[in-house]
């Protein structure tokens, strides 16, 4: 039986184009059935007759009817709006895994709320964390690549549904993150497949995780072709960085062919040589990573590894809404694989 009574419901009438937005009691009067009705129709509750089911939803056609998220909230418990906890989103990867994990979001339904942090270490990260909880966010994502927000990650309470990205520990949280090590081995094996007798590495910043994830893999792939492993050049992801270690690498004797750890560095590294009149690829064939925007139209146009940060947000919200349906915390590290894009930027060396 439908109820006709039972007091106001939880919202506000906003005006809306000049005139007073629709609520819940304007729908339960014009269709002459409770709020309480309203709200099982708007929640596709089962336990609502067919005839009365049509009579909420024509009124809510007729009144242009749009549900008050704070309202829902109080229903369901849910807020609708995840948590991202994030640093230095000047960079590309970041900023890009922060688009893709809204655009993500956006499509299932939830707002996001964003904590900039100027420090990944435990107790800003706790913080951050708590902070977001304590506005409503249903669950946190921490996109987690210096080795700071590792330790943090283990101090963050079981009841919070969370999932880190790009890095973070095996066994607290789960992690989603784009194969950095997958990724180099390709790099460093197109290298090697083209007749390059060894490669060089510009690498990331020490304390960045997918920085030794990266130089991992090109180890590994030199070490399985039995190539000779140059020393390693550390940039800090700027092109000033590539800049200022390319001439080590111009001077380093029988140097033909380097991955670099990013395009931004190898940005730099490419504007060196031009200065100097040293010509790519004939001289020095370069493979980066991130396939930022602008690499295609680099001079020449860069050959790097593409990390799919669209697919990343989709994997890392499924995660974390499983942990939100069922209230329970699992451990599973997903791998999305990365994708080496060939253009012009490298050729099978010259013979000297």
């Amino acid at each position: 039986m439908d109820e006709k009574a039972g007091g106001s419901p939880p919202e506000r009438r906003v005006k809306r184009g000049g005139r007073r937005a629709a609520v819940m009691v304007d729908v339960a009067k014009l269709a002459g059935v409770s709020y309480q009705t309203v709200s099982r129709v708007l929640h596709d509750s089962p336990h609502v007759r067919r005839d009365t089911r049509e009579r909420v939803l024509d009124a809510i056609r007729q009144l242009d009817y749009r549900p008050s998220s704070v309202a829902q909230a109080l229903v369901t418990g849910r807020s609708r709006t995840l948590g991202v906890v994030s640093f230095d989103t000047t960079l590309y990867g970041p900023a890009s895994t922060l688009l893709g994990l809204e655009e993500a979001a956006h499509d299932a339904g939830y707002g996001v709320s964003i904590a900039s942090l100027r420090s990944l270490s435990r107790a800003p990260v706790v913080e951050a964390v708590q902070r977001l909880c304590d506005q409503g966010a249903d669950g946190v994502v921490v996109i987690a690549p210096q080795r700071s927000a590792v330790d943090a990650l283990r101090h963050l309470t079981s009841d919070v549904p969370v999932v880190a990205v790009e890095g973070g520990p095996d066994d607290s949280v789960p992690v989603v993150a784009v194969d950095q090590h997958g990724g180099a081995v390709a790099a460093t094996r197109h290298l090697l497949d083209l007749g390059h007798k060894t490669v060089w590495h510009i690498a990331g910043p020490t304390d960045w995780l997918e920085a030794d994830q990266r130089i991992d893999g090109w180890r590994a792939a030199l070490k399985e072709a039995g190539a000779e492993i140059p020393p390693i050049l550390r940039g800090d992801w700027s092109a000033r960085s590539g800049y200022e270690l390319a001439p080590q690498l111009v001077r380093a004797a029988g140097a033909t062919a380097v991955f670099v750890g990013n395009d931004q560095m190898a940005l730099g590294l490419l504007r060196f040589l031009h200065e100097n009149g040293r010509e790519t690829p004939q001289e020095l064939s370069i493979v980066g990573f991130d396939d930022i925007p602008e690499a295609a139209y680099f001079t020449p146009p860069l050959t790097t590894v593409r990390q799919d940060f669209s697919e990343l947000g989709r994997r890392c919200l499924h995660i974390l809404l499983d942990q939100i349906e069922s209230g329970q915390r699992s451990a599973p590290r997903v791998v999305v694989e990365a994708e080496l894009v060939l253009r012009k930027s490298t050729a099978v060396p010259q013979r000297r």
